[in-house]
């Protein structure tokens, strides 16, 4: 039952990131989520200053808050300072973070104050964390629960703003000469990111958060040119990661989180070398054909 629950885990896990990780590929803003996982940093620290409690919730409150913060940050470094993109992430996620490790140095130091259990999860405890009521009840893990109504969350405002986001990711210019607020639309995506990252990587880390962001929208892209499809075949293969990752982590014996990154990794390798379209070894195969005739020819 225990290997159900991870699987279930990493499956909800994948779907969430995936989904917004087609986004934020085409958007050119991939390494947001690795971003959002270390600039959250101050924020648990000020959530336990604030309460005085160690508690998950507090620390992913105050986390949650300054994962939005960091999205409008790097916005505003990207639009008001005319810094590419890539430079305003890296610039926020180094400040926030050292931010954080000042605080915990000056007014944490003497407390153990275990931030990696924030922000470095692992996806082996999930089972051991359930949800039992005063009924002696037992509904499962409390990740599953929340990772659930996070996914569930994520598919609506996908589904409702599907053509919004469509557009300002393709073509802002038109989306804003049709009426669509490309600004409002990207700070909803970054805070739907945000909400992603922070409620997934306590559970199962920040790599892994970051690995299904990445990788199974990176291979999805590499094998259809139909955005749907793209986004349906990313969430496939974030699933089957997860299942393939937790068997192969149960044979080697090693890390879960670690084997379902691995697996990612090598599903994109896979495409990036077989694709029938994009693949790099099937294309050389058929630029070799067409040389044929003209080196006869000499």
């Amino acid at each position: 039952m225990n290997a159900f629950w991870i699987i279930l885990t990493g499956s909800l896990v994948a779907t969430c990131c995936s989904l917004l990780g087609c986004y934020l590929i085409l958007r050119r803003m991939a390494m947001v989520g690795d971003a959002i996982s270390h600039a959250v940093l101050p924020g648990i620290v000020i959530a336990f200053l604030v309460t005085g409690s160690r508690d998950s919730m507090p620390m992913l409150i105050g986390a949650g808050l300054l994962g939005v913060i960091t999205t409008f940050l790097i916005e505003f470094f990207h639009r008001y300072a005319r810094v590419q993109a890539d430079a305003s992430i890296g610039v926020t996620f180094t400040w926030l973070f050292a931010i954080g490790i000042i605080l915990i140095s000056v007014f944490a130091g003497q407390v153990d104050l275990d931030q990696d259990c924030v922000l470095y999860g692992e996806i082996a405890y999930v089972p051991l964390d359930l949800w039992i009521t005063e009924g002696n009840l037992n509904y499962g893990p409390r990740t599953v629960w929340t990772l659930g109504f996070v996914t569930l969350l994520i598919i609506l405002f996908i589904t409702i703003g599907y053509k919004e986001l469509f557009l300002t990711t393709f073509d802002p210019a038109f989306a804003a000469a049709i009426g669509f607020s490309t600004s409002l639309w990207y700070y909803l995506l970054m805070t739907a990111v945000s909400l992603t990252t922070v409620a997934s990587f306590e559970s199962v880390g920040a790599i892994l958060v970051v690995a299904f962001l990445v990788a199974p929208p990176a291979t999805a892209y590499l094998l259809t040119d139909n955005f749907k499809v793209m986004l349906i075949l990313s969430v496939m293969l974030g699933i089957l990661a997860s299942a393939a990752g937790y068997f192969l982590a149960v044979w080697m014996d090693g890390s879960i989180a670690g084997a379902i990154a691995t697996v990612a990794g090598i599903e994109f390798t896979l495409v990036f070398l077989f694709s029938p379209t994009k693949g790099q070894l099937l294309r050389r195969r058929q630029v070799a054909p067409a040389r044929q005739p003209e080196e006869a020819l000499a």
